[in-house]
C-alpha cells in the first residue's frame, strides 16, 4: 500500500429477513432478502475495491447475506465473524475498526441498524458527489451500503475522519 492511497470501508447491511417464531439474532433472510444480497454483491464488485477483510455479525441474516454476496466477489477475503457487531452502537463499531492490523487495508463490515447507518453518517466528515444526497434520501435499507475513504491507520479512524465516496441501495 502507498503512503497516499487511502482506506476503504465499506459499511454493508443485512439483506431482507424474515420473521420466523425465532429469536432476533437467529432471523434468517427473506425470499427477496436472498435475491437482494447477491445484487449488492455484484454491485460491490462493480466498485472495484479489492476487500482484505470482511467483519461480519454473527447473526443469521447477516451470515446469510454475506455467504451469498461474497460469491459474486473476484476474490474471498479473510472473513471474521463478530459477535460485537450484533447490537452495536456506531461508537462500538468504530472501536471494533480501531482494532483492525495496519496491513489490512479495504474492510467490509456486514451488519444492523441503527449501528451500521449510524456509522456512515459520524465517519462521514462530507461526501463525494451525490453520494451523500442519495443516503439521506434513501436512509439505509436492507442490502444497502456505503463506501466511505480515509487517509491514517485504523487506530486513528474517529468521527468525520472518513469521506463516503459512494453509496448504492437496492430499489424497492
Amino acid at each position: 500500500m502507498s503512503v497516499a492511497e487511502p482506506r476503504r470501508i465499506v459499511l454493508f447491511r443485512h439483506a431482507k429477513a424474515d420473521w420466523p417464531q425465532v429469536t432476533d439474532h437467529e432471523r434468517p433472510l427473506s425470499e427477496r432478502g436472498r435475491k437482494d444480497a447477491p445484487v449488492a454483491g455484484r454491485r460491490l464488485t462493480d466498485t472495484g475495491i479489492p476487500v482484505d477483510l470482511a467483519l461480519c455479525s454473527t447473526s443469521t441474516r447477516t451470515r446469510e447475506t454475506w455467504k451469498l454476496a461474497v460469491q459474486e466477489l473476484p476474490q474471498r477475503p479473510k472473513t471474521v465473524y463478530e459477535e460485537r457487531i450484533y447490537e452495536a452502537s456506531p461508537g462500538e463499531l468504530i472501536a471494533l475498526l480501531n482494532e483492525s492490523p495496519d496491513d489490512v487495508h479495504n474492510i467490509v463490515m456486514i451488519g444492523h441498524n441503527p449501528g451500521i447507518q449510524g456509522l456512515a453518517d459520524i465517519l462521514s466528515g462530507g461526501s463525494d458527489g451525490d453520494a451523500g444526497e442519495r443516503m439521506r434520501r434513501r436512509g439505509f435499507p436492507a442490502a444497502a451500503f456505503a463506501v466511505l475513504s480515509f487517509d491514517g491507520s485504523w487506530k486513528a479512524l474517529e468521527p468525520g475522519a472518513a469521506t463516503l465516496t459512494d453509496y448504492w441501495a437496492p430499489e424497492e
